[in-house]
């Protein structure tokens, strides 16, 4: 019998990212920037792949404008990808919950924090017990 020791792009995370913020409105505002966001990357996903982003480029105009008028300053042009991603964003109350299978989840990060979160993040598989979770 062979163990499994490695980790791979097979590997299921079962993340939870969640933004808590001083108030609700704080959150919706997250979560239509993140909304707008991804349905910027979407519409064109083989121009925001990791492969497709030359060095001497940054972003797109219309990303440019995007991040520039939601104030989002942190995020890198190699990131973006990540919003194409099969993620769940959900607003409860004054937070931002994020579930994912994937690890690489660092734009979210940025813009929740840039936003004004507090953030905390956790495998569901280590934490099964807690509210948030795949599935859930």
């Amino acid at each position: 019998m062979k163990i499994w020791y490695g980790f791979g792009s097979e590997h299921s995370s079962n993340l939870v990212m969640i933004g808590r913020f001083k108030e609700a409105r704080y959150a919706k505002e997250a979560k239509e920037i993140i909304d707008r966001l991804i349905e910027e990357v979407r519409a064109d996903p083989e121009a925001y792949s990791w492969d497709a982003i030359p060095p001497d480029r940054r972003y797109s105009n219309p990303m440019h404008e995007l991040l520039s008028a939601s104030r989002i300053y942190n995020v890198g042009p190699t990131e973006l990808e990540q919003l194409n991603y099969d993620v769940d964003v959900v607003v409860k109350g004054n937070e931002v919950v994020v579930t994912t299978d994937e690890i690489e989840v660092s734009a979210f990060l940025k813009i929740l924090l840039d936003k004004g979160a507090r953030v905390e993040v956790y495998s569901a598989h280590v934490y099964p017990d807690t509210e948030y979770g795949r599935g859930k």
